[in-house]
């Protein structure tokens, strides 16, 4: 089965239907088939995006790119000064 990538914004939104689903009285089983994910998915959903708005996901995403960017210039910076204090050393 091919693999779908959904946004930030739809998760939230099949997490809410299921809310909605689960509270009516659907089971598990159920749930997850009507929004169209696996156990382990859903789980990993809750887990990640669970009571989350919308603009709480899209700022989640922007500093995780952040973040990211932060790291891989504090490790190009520290790869120059290591290798200056190579260059430099007698």
């Amino acid at each position: 089965m091919a693999r779908k990538l959904y946004t930030a914004e739809q998760i939230i939104n099949k997490l809410r239907d299921a809310e909605v689903l689960l509270s009516q009285g659907a089971t598990l089983a159920v749930v997850w088939k009507k929004i169209g994910v696996s156990d382990c998915t859903y789980c990993r959903w809750r887990k990640e995006y669970g009571g989350m708005r919308i603009k709480q996901a899209k700022r989640l995403k922007e500093l995780e790119q952040e973040n990211s960017r932060l790291k891989r210039l504090v490790a190009e910076i520290s790869l120059l000064l290591h290798a200056k204090t190579f260059s430099v050393s007698p």
